[in-house]
């Protein structure tokens, strides 16, 4: 859970994304991140109960910086309103799949993982692998725990290819799922949430019934 201060501050943030406002609220700004690397520190002893990739990792391996890339972006605030964590063998950098943790009150908070943005050799590996064990992976995702929490993979059009991949046909009962450029379950987390302390509870469920698609994931990746 989180203190409302840090909830705040976010909050704050938004409406004031500017150089000036930060700098005259350092002390704010320290104390949500203090905030939220406890949390995280936290759910990595969560995770590391069940899978044991997470261990050892420390909340400095999987936090991100608050401070927006601008350089190719028309968005010139410079800062990011969310605080974001990433949960992976190897820490935030790492090529495997892994748990997310977005905070971002406003409704925008959410919680979830799998794969994103992968790099095309990983891609090609693991569309190869959904097409070789379409049944193991048919019953990750329709798995009573996975529907529970998730209302499924995200198949937005943005993350699909329009045709299947090259040297698969447009018949393969996974087609669907082989023209998807990312492997992500994500779940909303209300604003109510955030300062309670059956967030912890929330996030390992979610965590938890995330671990078998990880799982398959990553194997074909080593």
């Amino acid at each position: 859970m989180f203190h409302t201060s840090s909830v705040s501050f976010l909050k704050e943030l938004k409406k004031n994304n500017n150089k000036l406002w930060f700098d005259n609220h350092k002390a704010k700004y320290l104390s949500a991140k203090i905030d939220f690397e406890n949390f995280v520190q936290e759910i990595i002893t969560i995770i590391s109960a069940f899978d044991s990739d997470i261990k050892g990792l420390q909340a400095k391996n999987c936090t991100f910086r608050i401070n927006r890339d601008i350089r190719f972006s028309k968005d010139k605030t410079p800062y990011k309103t969310n605080m974001g964590a990433s949960f992976n063998r190897g820490g935030k950098k790492s090529i495997f799949a892994g748990y997310y943790f977005h905070l971002e009150p406003g409704g925008k908070s959410f919680v979830g993982g799998g794969l994103w943005m992968p790099e095309p050799i990983a891609l090609k590996k693991l569309r190869q692998e959904i097409d070789y064990c379409f049944g193991e992976f048919q019953k990750i995702i329709n798995n009573q725990l996975f529907k529970k929490q998730y209302k499924g993979l995200e198949m937005a059009e943005s993350q699909m290819l329009v045709n299947v991949p090259k040297g698969y046909d447009k018949e393969n009962p996974a087609a669907s799922f082989l023209k998807l450029k990312n492997f992500v379950a994500t779940k909303n987390i209300p604003d109510t949430l955030l300062t309670s302390a059956e967030l912890f509870k929330e996030t390992e469920r979610a965590f938890k019934a995330l671990m078998p698609l990880v799982e398959f994931i990553n194997r074909t990746l080593e």
